[in-house]
């Protein structure tokens, strides 16, 4: 990573933790939520955040309403061109993304996200980077069910997104199309989330998907679906502090892109991830993080590979 990309990391976080701290708190400074007891939407698909914006669909964190901010960056293997059989040139997508979830009623909950992507391919020629916004994500999380023990619980969203970050047709006949900052469409979103509480135990089992629309440039990012089944356990807790670990499975599965109306080969795909992390909490402030490693990786018919995962996150309680 770059200095000029570690400058901008530490200009952003700086920024939005000074908005932060202004924002209006909890009436209870020793207010500490159930450690499972709010979801949220997260945004990125199989080969780069940009052009998918599925992922795991609900994310655990501990605070019920904030606001924050995430990193999460990824890494593949792709290859250089059509004439190389090896996977040479390496891709890495890094995305620091402002959200936040506001409760309108009892039920009812808007989750917001905006990221900003700083990418970059390594190649013969030399490496290439794209930074700037990408696409803005709004969705509307409802609770369905919840039985009277709150041992098991359902919830809903549809959400929308709308397209921000510019989409660079030159750069989606490349290797890897998802090398954007934002796939230039309306996309739109629907979620599902079921988790299970008893105790220290809670489980999350998630799905959802993703229908993409042909942008300006009559190209069309082939539409996502993703799962993921989670199990947290509460190592530590007491009335000021609650620590967490987390384990589980995420998969995604991306159909393959369209140009006026034509299908584009080797850009459909599927890849399955084993991860790990933890989510902590202090009074109004939480924070998590995850590493995820592939189990499956078919992308582009092989011409990409999945390497690896991180992502962590600050929010605080509004």
């Amino acid at each position: 990573m770059s200095i000029m990309n570690m400058r901008k990391i530490i200009f952003i976080l700086s920024l939005t933790l000074s908005w932060g701290c202004q924002a209006k708190t909890i009436n209870d400074s020793l207010y500490i939520a159930d450690p499972i007891n709010r979801i949220v939407f997260d945004d990125c698909d199989a080969c780069g955040c940009a052009a998918g914006n599925g992922s795991s669909g609900f994310e655990s964190l501990l605070n019920p309403q904030f606001i924050g901010i995430k990193y999460f960056a990824q890494h593949y293997k792709a290859k250089e061109n059509l004439f190389v059989k090896d996977l040479t040139q390496d891709q890495y997508f890094n995305t620091l993304q402002v959200w936040g979830k506001i409760p309108l009623t009892e039920k009812l909950s808007v989750y917001a996200s905006l990221p900003f992507h700083f990418h970059e391919k390594r190649t013969i020629q030399g490496d290439i980077n794209i930074n700037g916004i990408g696409d803005l994500n709004l969705m509307g999380i409802y609770r369905i069910l919840s039985s009277k023990d709150h041992f098991h619980q359902l919830n809903g969203g549809l959400g929308v997104k709308i397209p921000l970050g510019k989409f660079d047709e030159k750069g989606a006949s490349g290797v890897n199309p998802s090398f954007q900052l934002g796939t230039g469409s309306w996309d739109y979103q629907a979620a599902l989330n079921y988790k299970f509480q008893k105790n220290k135990l809670a489980v999350l089992i998630n799905t959802d998907y993703t229908v993409k629309t042909e942008n300006k440039k009559n190209y069309r990012f082939g539409n996502q679906w993703n799962y993921a089944a989670t199990a947290f356990y509460q190592l530590a807790g007491n009335e000021k502090a609650i620590f967490s670990a987390k384990a589980g499975l995420q998969g995604e599965v991306y159909d393959k892109n369209k140009q006026f109306d034509e299908v584009l080969p080797n850009t459909a795909g599927s890849a399955l991830y084993g991860k790990l992390g933890f989510e902590a909490s202090y009074k109004k402030f939480s924070l998590g993080g995850e590493v995820m490693l592939p189990a499956y990786s078919n992308l582009a018919s092989g011409d990409i590979e999945a390497k690896s995962r991180f992502s962590v996150f600050i929010n605080f309680g509004i």
